[in-house]
């Protein structure tokens, strides 16, 4: 039965062309109806082989999958792990991956920024339960880890191998003890993330791509100068790039998708006549051919008074607050930039516990006067990394946490900006002045205040 079958096979495989279509993968539609990307043999497979010698996992290692595969990024990697030789193990849930990890001890896998932001928020939460000398120890060894630079001084390496065997090692314990390599993509890394994991062994490689591109465009190397944090790394050998005078990134090469199924519309608008793909985001390329990217076309807006605003990198930054589990920075047409903030509620709820403030739930909660105080403190400490016309000037709470099930995030767990804005123009309206939580209508006083509307303005 096996022959028959390998037989019957091998006979596909020979009707089947590099150009034939593979499969149709659905974009995550946060910038409008998701759109299905035709992606052909040659597209994904001339992208798993420029990206096999530079990953790190070895034939015989196994890796933990648990992104679903219509992600584009875990589906490539499933296909190169095969390549590979490496053995792949399937989450049960989103909820056991540690548990998975502990059983199965993987070396690798692939996960979105937001996965590694509740993994060090849950071991800064631990860390912060500790107490006297073990404390010290603790807060000496993160501090230690986000100074982690490949051109560090002896004495520095030094420190960094006590932390290793006081610290570090347990983070590895708890995620398997053998992990040593997770690969990154979906969305913007924090650059304090990348250092802190690296600082612990568990070298941590951000890329960048689309779906449309199968989805590698670039990515960090395992060796320095070709790994540069903040940056999406060297550009694959036979993918071409340019940056348009507008500083869009555009791309050619054979990972380039066929167009999209049935809407040769779109297909249109994103090829110009010289073939080159418009990708949308907007970057530069450094020196060693490392492409940085600076924020989405479609999501920068302008000020009223002309300034542009790159929303991303502002809410990475909002996002590094213990207290903020997501943020939408707004302000399109409007004199300042301001923030929607869903608070991260397990670590408000524990502080608000030692605190010994009093709450009915989460909507009482983010109208008290004593925690709107505390983020305010939070604005004001994240604004002074930021430029005079990106600071925060406002910012207003929701009571809800946003999620892919609630239809606040995507399934790659991105920010569904259009859906936001309609679901909180009560709130924006109020933050910029038009009307308060009641429907009453405000306006704007000579010294920035809200006020009410009379009948005679």
């Amino acid at each position: 039965n096996a022959d028959k079958y390998r037989e019957k096979v091998e006979e596909i495989k020979k009707t089947i062309q590099a150009r034939d279509l593979l499969t149709i993968i659905y974009t995550s539609g946060t910038t409008g109806r998701p759109k299905g990307v035709m992606l052909c043999h040659e597209n994904f497979v001339s992208n798993i082989l420029a990206t096999s010698p530079i990953h790190p996992v070895k034939q015989g290692e196994k890796a933990i999958s648990f992104l679903p595969l219509c992600h584009v990024l875990e589906r490539h990697l499933n296909y190169l792990y095969q390549n590979k030789g490496v053995k792949i193990y399937y989450a049960e849930s989103i909820d056991t991956i540690v548990e998975n990890m502990n059983e199965i001890h993987p070396q690798a896998f692939v996960a979105v920024p937001r996965v590694l932001e509740k993994i060090y928020d849950r071991i800064l939460l631990k860390g912060k339960s500790l107490s006297g000398v073990k404390r010290k120890i603790f807060h000496w060894a993160i501090d230690l880890a986000l100074n982690f630079n490949f051109d560090n001084k002896a004495w520095y390496w030094k420190q960094l191998k006590l932390a290793d065997k006081l610290i570090f090692k347990l983070w590895r314990e708890a995620l398997g003890g053998k992990i040593h390599t997770i690969i990154v993509g979906g969305a913007a890394l924090q650059p304090r993330l990348a250092r802190t994991f690296w600082a612990a062994d568990i070298h941590v490689y951000e890329g960048y791509g689309l779906t449309e591109t199968s989805p590698v465009v670039s990515v960090n190397k395992e060796k320095y100068p070709y790994i540069q944090f903040g940056t999406v790394g060297p550009i694959l050998d036979n993918v071409q790039v340019k940056i348009a005078e507008d500083g869009e990134i555009l791309v050619k090469g054979p990972n380039v998708m066929l167009g999209y199924y049935k809407n040769p519309e779109k297909t249109k608008e994103v090829f110009d006549q010289d073939g080159w793909f418009h990708t949308g985001d907007i970057g530069v390329i450094e020196e060693h051919n490392i492409l940085r990217i600076t924020d989405r076309k479609k999501e920068m807006f302008k000020l009223s008074g002309g300034k542009y605003i790159a929303p991303q990198a502002i809410e990475n930054k909002l996002k590094e607050s213990f207290f903020i589990e997501q943020a939408m920075v707004v302000g399109e047409g409007e004199k300042f930039a301001a923030a929607l903030l869903s608070p991260n509620f397990e670590f408000l709820h524990d502080w608000c516990s030692r605190e010994k403030i009093h709450y009915r739930d989460n909507i009482d909660l983010i109208e008290d006067p004593r925690v709107l105080k505390r983020y305010q403190e939070e604005i004001d400490r994240i604004n002074k990394s930021l430029g005079k016309t990106e600071t925060i000037k406002k910012f207003l709470l929701v009571c809800e946490p946003w999620t892919p099930e609630n239809g606040a995030l995507s399934p790659t767990l991105k920010l569904k900006r259009k859906v936001l804005k309609k679901r909180y123009k009560v709130k924006l309206d109020y933050l910029y002045g038009y009307t308060d939580e009641k429907g009453n209508r405000l306006r704007r006083d000579e010294d920035g205040s809200l006020i009410p509307v009379k009948n005679e303005d």
